[in-house]
């Protein structure tokens, strides 16, 4: 595996950081994890008003799996103690813990690097570490999603309210740029043998995901919202419906070449000597009038008719999955973005898979998550300490 003999700390909570050590995990790093001793915050948050009801922990099942985990209080003197002998044998120290409680419990990048000249301190922060909000707290729902722009442009209206981002949505895009800049500075550890500290934001990478409007607006291109689907501007980049209710979105960006195969696949040869629709000036012109054709058109048959024609037909468009499609999904299990949890103790058969492959690398396949401290003594052990080190840990409460 290619992070075989990379032991990462995992001191954060939720999602965006730990996911980044989530995927270290898929390559054959050791992952520790390190809970408070009533547990990381994050476990069954599932559990809140809103969210699917499972007897699983769904949530923590995605970012904890393969992990080990060890319960300190860090509160108490002796376990900063063990924390510091767990660094001094770490690669990887990560944590998006707000900056005031990295201060509290003696876990900043000056609090850690003189113990281990090779530690890439991995830090993610909701608005950045520095200016005015660097202390702020801050999910990807606020940081990411509304502060970004996202929020406001993502309407299926003007004049409707701005989008609700889902659970995650922005955590895990933003967990991928942490992991990017970790395996950044182990490159540069090979070159020079010393770690150093790394970090990304929420609020960057939400940007950076809107990055196509945020330099329009940085061009000084005016701004309008997107008009309702009906009034779109090009009606070949639209959602249309079919007879069965299942939604689906066209994409023609080579809109010349592939306007013949979708008056092919849909069987309406008449629109191509329609005045309106002659050629792309036209229909961008007559594009409320073109929706309005293919809308017709496209209630008329159910999906699955639709979606075998337009592949025949070599017209690109994307289907608009439900969550149910996703573990039936073919090509999504041929290619590993659906995988099989290996869990006895959890009803689900599979998991999401990690964004990213490797030429001729099996990923390690996942696991269970752990239960909170359930490998304490088995990590203290692993680091050196002694029977009486354990007891005495356990008895102050230091250790869970």
């Amino acid at each position: 595996m290619p992070l075989s003999g990379i032991r990462v700390i995992d001191a954060g909570s939720f999602i965006a950081g730990p996911a980044a050590a989530t995927v270290m995990g898929d390559f054959g790093a050791e992952v520790i994890k390190i809970e408070p001793p009533e547990g990381d915050s994050y476990r069954r948050l599932g559990d809140s008003p809103g969210n699917p009801v499972s007897k699983d922990d769904y949530a923590w099942i995605v970012e904890s799996r393969n992990k080990k985990s060890i319960a300190l209080d860090l509160k108490q003197p002796a376990a900063r103690e063990v924390l510091a002998t767990l660094v001094k044998g770490a690669d990887v120290f990560l944590t998006n813990m707000p900056l005031n409680v990295r201060t509290r419990l003696g876990i900043r990048w000056e609090d850690l690097s003189h113990l281990n000249d090779r530690l890439i301190y991995a830090s993610l922060s909701a608005y950045g570490e520095k200016g005015e909000e660097a202390s702020k707290t801050g999910f990807d729902s606020t940081a990411w999603w509304a502060r970004s722009g996202l929020m406001d442009n993502v309407r299926s209206a003007p004049d409707a309210p701005p989008a609700r981002s889902l659970p995650g949505m922005g955590d895990h895009a933003t967990a991928m740029s942490l992991f990017g800049a970790i395996m950044l500075a182990l490159f540069r550890r090979e070159r020079t043998g010393k770690g150093g500290m790394v970090g990304t934001s929420l609020m960057a990478n939400g940007v950076w995901s809107n990055a196509f409007l945020a330099q329009a607006m940085l061009c000084g291109a005016p701004f309008k919202l997107r008009p309702k689907r009906e009034e779109s501007l090009n009606a070949l980049n639209n959602l249309y419906e079919a007879a069965d209710g299942r939604w689906f979105m066209l994409a023609m960006v080579s809109e010349d070449r592939q306007w013949p195969g979708l008056l092919k696949a849909i069987e309406r040869p008449e629109l191509a000597a329609d005045a309106r629709f002659v050629d792309k000036p036209a229909r961008i012109a007559n594009s409320h009038a073109l929706v309005a054709e293919l809308d017709r058109t496209f209630a008329t048959r159910d999906y699955a008719w639709w979606q075998a024609r337009m592949d025949e037909c070599g017209v690109t468009f994307g289907s608009i999955a439900k969550l149910g499609d996703l573990e039936t999904d073919a090509q999504m299990l041929a290619t590993d973005v659906i995988v099989p949890l290996n869990d006895p103790n959890s009803a689900a058969r599979n998991t999401v898979g990690s964004p990213i492959l490797l030429e001729g690398v099996t990923k390690q396949p996942a696991g269970a998550a752990p239960g909170i401290g359930e490998h304490s003594d088995a990590i203290l052990e692993s680091f050196g300490f002694d029977a009486d080190a354990i007891a005495k840990l356990r008895a102050s409460g230091a250790v869970k």
